[in-house]
C-alpha cells in the first residue's frame, strides 16, 4: 500500500491504534448521519480488515488519514469500486473524518490527492455519491472539480426506504484534474510505493 503525503496529511496503511478512534467515529451519530446505522466495535473493526484486504488485492482503496503535525488519526479517505447493484459503474472516491476536524479543508486536500493517485493509475473517470441532504460532502465534491448532472441522481438500492435512499452522483474525468491543476498544486503530494 503506497503512502500519500500532503503538507498537512498522511494517507497511510491502517494501524492497530486506529481501531479505537475509528470505532468512535462509527458510533458517532453526527458522523454517520448520512451513512445509516451506528456500528458496534466488532463491526467497525471488521471494516478495517476488509478495507486493507481490498487495497492489497486491487492496488487502491481506503487509507487511514493522519494529521502530520500531531500524528493523530483523523479519519479515512480513498477509492472504492462501485457495487454491482448500483445504477452506475466505476471507481468511487470518498472520505469520512472525525467531527473534531471538520471545517479545516482536510477532506478537500485528501480527496485531491486521491484523485491524482486515481488518474496516475490510468482511471478515465472517478465518481462520488452521497445522500441528497449531505451538503458538506457535496461541497467537497464541487471543490475538487467534480460536477453533477441531476439526470444521474438515483435511489440507492442497498438502503431501505427513507431519507438516506435518495442520492446524488458527481463525476470527474481525468482531464478535469488538469483543468484544476492550480488547486492541486496548492497541495504538494508525494507518493511512496
Amino acid at each position: 500500500m503506497p503512502e500519500l503525503r500532503t503538507d498537512r496529511l498522511l494517507l497511510r496503511r491502517w494501524r492497530e491504534s486506529d481501531l479505537e478512534p475509528w470505532a468512535a467515529m462509527n458510533a458517532d451519530s453526527e458522523v454517520r448521519k448520512h451513512l445509516g446505522e451506528l456500528l458496534t466495535r466488532e463491526q467497525s473493526d471488521a471494516t478495517v480488515a476488509v478495507m486493507q484486504a481490498e487495497f492489497d488485492d486491487r492496488g487502491f482503496g481506503w487509507w487511514a488519514l493522519e494529521a502530520r503535525e500531531t500524528g493523530e488519526f483523523i479519519g479515512r479517505v480513498g477509492l472504492d469500486e462501485v457495487d454491482e447493484d448500483m445504477p452506475f459503474a466505476g471507481v468511487d472516491i470518498g472520505w469520512r473524518l472525525m467531527r473534531s476536524v471538520w471545517g479545516h479543508g482536510y477532506a478537500t486536500e485528501a480527496a485531491l490527492t486521491c484523485l491524482a493517485f486515481a488518474f496516475d493509475l490510468g482511471l478515465p473517470e472517478v465518481v462520488a455519491s452521497t445522500t441528497v441532504n449531505n451538503l458538506r460532502s457535496q461541497a467537497v465534491m464541487r471543490r475538487i472539480g467534480m460536477t453533477r448532472d441531476p439526470a444521474d441522481d438515483f435511489e440507492d438500492p442497498s438502503v431501505p426506504e427513507g431519507p438516506l435512499r435518495q442520492c446524488v452522483l458527481y463525476r470527474t474525468p481525468a482531464e478535469m484534474l488538469t483543468a484544476h491543476a492550480t488547486r492541486r498544486d496548492t497541495v504538494s503530494t508525494t507518493v511512496y510505493r
